[in-house]
Formats: C-alpha cells, sequence, structure tokens
C-alpha cells in the first residue's frame, strides 16, 4: 500500500513538472478584449496613459458668524435664483449676434433685434419684474460674466445711446447700474458659489 501511495504521488509530481514545462496555449484576443490607448516607455516598462476626470479642490469656509453665515446664503440663494436669466441673456445674446451677421439688410436687422427685444420684454414682465434689488444687482453681474458685455454695452450696440440712457436713468431710480462688471476677483463668493454649483461661463 505504502508503495502504491509512493507511485501515485510521483505520477502527480511527473505530471505537474510536464505541464509546467509544456509551452502555454496562446492566449487569443477577441476585437472587444483590448483597449487602445497610448502609452509612455518608462525604464523599459509601457505605462498606459488613463484619463480622468477632473479633481477640484476646495476648502471649506469658515464663517465668523451666524449672520455672515446668513449673509452668505441669502447670497447664494439670490445667485442660484438669477442665474437661469443670465444663462438666457447670454444665449440670446449670442443667438442675435449669428444672426445679424448673416444679414447684411438692415431692416432684416432691425426685425431681429425687436423680436429679441420682444422676447426679452415678455420675460421681464412674467418672472424678473418681481425680483429684488440685490437679486437685479446679481443678474447685472452675472450677464456681464456670461456675455463679456455689460448690459448698458449691449443695449447701446443694439438699441443706440438714447435707449441705452434711458434704461440706465431707470435702472438708476432702483439702485441699478448697467455699467457694473463683473470681476471674480472682487466678486469671490458669488465666483465660490458659481464653481461649487459647477457652472462656467459660456463666454469663450
Amino acid at each position: 500500500m505504502k508503495f502504491i501511495g509512493f507511485l501515485l504521488t510521483f505520477c502527480c509530481l511527473f505530471g505537474s513538472v510536464e505541464a509546467q514545462t509544456g509551452k502555454p496555449v496562446p492566449l487569443v484576443l477577441g476585437k472587444n478584449d483590448t483597449i487602445k490607448t497610448y502609452m509612455t516607455i518608462d525604464s523599459g516598462k509601457y505605462i498606459p496613459w488613463i484619463v480622468l476626470h477632473d479633481v477640484i479642490i476646495s476648502d471649506s469656509r469658515i464663517f465668523k458668524s451666524q449672520a455672515e453665515l446668513d449673509q452668505f446664503n441669502r447670497l447664494r440663494y439670490n445667485v442660484m435664483k438669477v442665474l437661469p436669466y443670465a444663462k438666457f441673456a447670454g444665449e440670446r445674446y449670442r443667438q442675435l449676434q449669428r444672426d445679424l451677421a448673416l444679414t447684411g439688410d438692415k431692416h432684416k436687422q432691425k426685425e431681429l433685434i425687436d423680436a429679441c427685444e420682444k422676447q426679452i420684454k415678455d420675460l421681464f414682465n412674467k418672472e424678473i419684474k418681481d425680483m429684488t434689488i440685490s437679486q437685479g444687482e446679481v443678474l447685472i453681474k452675472l450677464i456681464d460674466r456670461e456675455t463679456g458685455n455689460t448690459s448698458f454695452a449691449m443695449v447701446k450696440d443694439l438699441k443706440g445711446g438714447f435707449d441705452a440712457f434711458i434704461l440706465q436713468s431707470a435702472a438708476r431710480i432702483f439702485g441699478h447700474d448697467l455699467k457694473e462688471t463683473y470681476d471674480p476677483d472682487e466678486q469671490k463668493d458669488i465666483e465660490a458659489i458659481l464653481q461649487k454649483a459647477g457652472y462656467t461661463s459660456s463666454y469663450n
């Protein structure tokens, strides 16, 4: 019995050695088993390039007082409330500029400008007119951020200096300045709110 056990063990070991010394079976890859990617050779080794999503690292802001936190929360509420209107203004302004560039007909250009103005006025009469003064101030800043032009400059470009002056005068009554520009270094809180929300301007 011991001899039979020894013989079986010897056969198993011999088979194992034969299996290890034999040639490996070729690995056949299908079209979905291979991913093409760029490589870098480092010390004789191939290192694949792996593209990852951007990682944003930011600190958690610490507020000095509850009043300061409440003020920031109000600003965040106002920014997120008026942001859709600023985005709309930017998209509509860029569309108008493209449309105007495609025609040299002054009459057609006036029609395009009037249609854009009507669309903006309709939006104003429905929703924007109920904004607070603070929200209006934020909106003016965000329009400049979104378009690269102040509200005053856009009105002057499209409707002329007189209309821009009238609108500026009316805005002044409500404490607004259509010539106000957006500076991310000065408007750090607004910029931080937009960045945290993952929004970047469409303006190039």
